[in-house]
């Protein structure tokens, strides 16, 4: 099994994110208009949390957006890249965005998934995620059908014992050089 590296996403990365998430969710452009999001929307999400990625070598083949919001937190726009997923990459960035929610003093995970994307709810309920509501689709005017989002949580058992850091997770506090 190839190797691969946890960590952190910086702003200057946004362009290779957004053209990642792009990818990734180019299977929703049965109702979807246009791109997923752009390095803008990139660098916006990042002022509200972060980006965690998984690196193959120096390549970027996968990405999660993390927000700590307490008592719960939000991961989403998870993305693999289209040619590796199915080998458990995606699975590796879910458990990665729980730990660094559970170690941000969260005491659950929320997701938001669209009701189109049939084959998502069932994963999650697997993963321990619970449906808890819908929400309407943020930019309606870009859907080329209705659809709504899913809301689903899942509770960070065992949150305040974690003793996962930030750095465990290839995340630095600090400020990059």
């Amino acid at each position: 099994m190839a190797d691969y590296e946890l960590r952190q996403i910086w702003p200057d990365e946004a362009d290779a994110v957004a053209a990642l998430v792009n990818r990734a969710f180019a299977v929703e452009s049965y109702f979807k208009r246009g791109n997923r999001t752009t390095p803008d929307g990139v660098a916006a999400m990042m002022r509200d949390g972060l980006f965690l990625a998984l690196d193959q070598g120096s390549q970027l083949v996968g990405s999660v957006f993390v927000r700590p919001m307490r008592p719960q937190g939000y991961f989403g726009m998870l993305a693999i890249d289209p040619q590796l997923q199915g080998h458990g990459l995606g699975r590796r960035l879910i458990d990665a965005a729980e730990r660094h929610l559970a170690h941000a003093g969260c005491t659950h995970a929320e997701i938001h998934v669209v009701n189109l994307r049939e084959e998502l709810p069932p994963y999650y309920a697997r993963l321990g995620y619970v449906t808890a509501g819908e929400i309407p689709f943020p930019k309606p005017d870009e859907l080329s059908q209705p659809c709504h989002l899913i809301v689903m949580r899942k509770p960070l058992v065992g949150a305040d014992n974690l003793e996962v850091g930030s750095r465990e997770l290839g995340v630095d506090d600090r400020e990059r050089e």
